[in-house]
């Protein structure tokens, strides 16, 4: 028998500086209700979905920068989504901006929440992979400043049994890296649920702004097909304050195919019935773990986190910035 999870991948166009929560939540209510209408399971909205991307500045000023955090998840502005979600029976993935008080001190993560169908949230990520830079680079067009803004995500990537299955989280970044998928994919996840903002121009490397929507892809479609999981990945799209945001919002499957890609630069619904067996076709044959892995062979990815060249070779790998 089938276990199948109808999904939404709820993408979004430009959110202006001067948008207020409340019209951003209006959006977001708006695509949750026509998830509803296509009789979805779970809605998955993008990375920091209640703001724009407001990394793309430098500030100084610590209010101006924690008016874009939310204190408290679900909030006053927040809770209608919540209750929605109870009233139409549907779950949510959402990425906000979380500004929380641990021990005395203030902590900022980019943050994620899985929100089941009564209204509960079950899990919550903090963004571990952290592109960009943490001081003001005048030469760039616009800013990447995740490093100045947030710390790293310290409770690690895991799993959650909801919706009939495990349903894992990552950010944006994370999707580029290798560890992300095999982590999750070693939890046993059938479905990994990531919401991104991704610009169309590289500032460090122009050059591969032609390939910036098969580097969005690659990696979760290899991600998808090596640890036999479905992706839902959703993006903000358009001209976001002067900035060209990727979009191309996709629902991949196990075995790596597209199932569903956003085809416009605003807001749009893209569904998929993604069932949760089929990751079965994968996990029981070509990457059957159990019979096939040799950890005995990959201590070099647990231990070092720069490169490590052979002792011949003198070249040095400067550090660079990862966007």
């Amino acid at each position: 028998m089938s276990r199948i999870v109808t999904v939404g991948a709820a993408q979004l166009g430009p959110i202006a500086r001067s948008e207020t929560r409340s019209l951003v939540i209006r959006r977001l209510l708006d695509m949750m209700h026509r998830a509803k209408d296509h009789g979805c399971d779970l809605v998955v909205f993008p990375e920091l979905a209640l703001t724009t991307f407001f990394p793309r500045w430098y500030m100084e000023d610590q209010e101006e920068i924690d008016a874009f955090f939310e204190v408290e998840m679900p909030g006053k502005e927040t809770q209608i989504l919540f209750d929605e979600a109870v009233r139409h029976g549907i779950g949510f993935y959402l990425g906000y901006a979380e500004l929380s008080i641990e021990a005395g001190r203030k902590r900022r993560f980019n943050t994620s929440i899985l929100v089941d169908n009564t209204g509960k949230i079950v899990s919550k990520y903090r963004k571990i992979h952290l592109p960009g830079h943490k001081d003001h680079e005048e030469w760039r067009p616009f800013q990447h400043l995740e490093k100045r803004y947030f710390e790293v995500g310290e409770q690690g990537f895991s799993v959650s049994e909801v919706f009939g299955g495990q349903i894992g989280m990552c950010i944006c970044n994370d999707r580029r890296w290798p560890e992300t998928y095999r982590v999750l994919g070693l939890q046993g996840a059938e479905m990994i649920l990531l919401g991104y903002n991704t610009p169309t121009h590289y500032p460090p490397v122009p050059e591969h702004d032609h390939l910036q929507s098969f580097h969005n892809h690659l990696p979760m479609q290899a991600g998808a097909y090596q640890n036999g999981t479905w992706i839902v990945a959703v993006a903000k799209a358009g001209k976001e304050e002067g900035c060209n945001l990727l979009g191309q919002s996709c629902i991949i499957s196990p075995t790596g195919e597209m199932v569903a890609m956003c085809t416009t630069q605003g807001d749009e619904l893209i569904v998929a019935d993604c069932d949760l067996d089929r990751c079965l076709e994968i996990k029981e044959h070509i990457f059957n773990f159990s019979l096939h892995r040799q950890p005995q062979h990959y201590e070099l990815i647990r231990k070092e986190i720069e490169i490590v060249l052979p002792e011949n070779v003198k070249r040095e790998i400067p550090p660079g910035s990862s966007e």
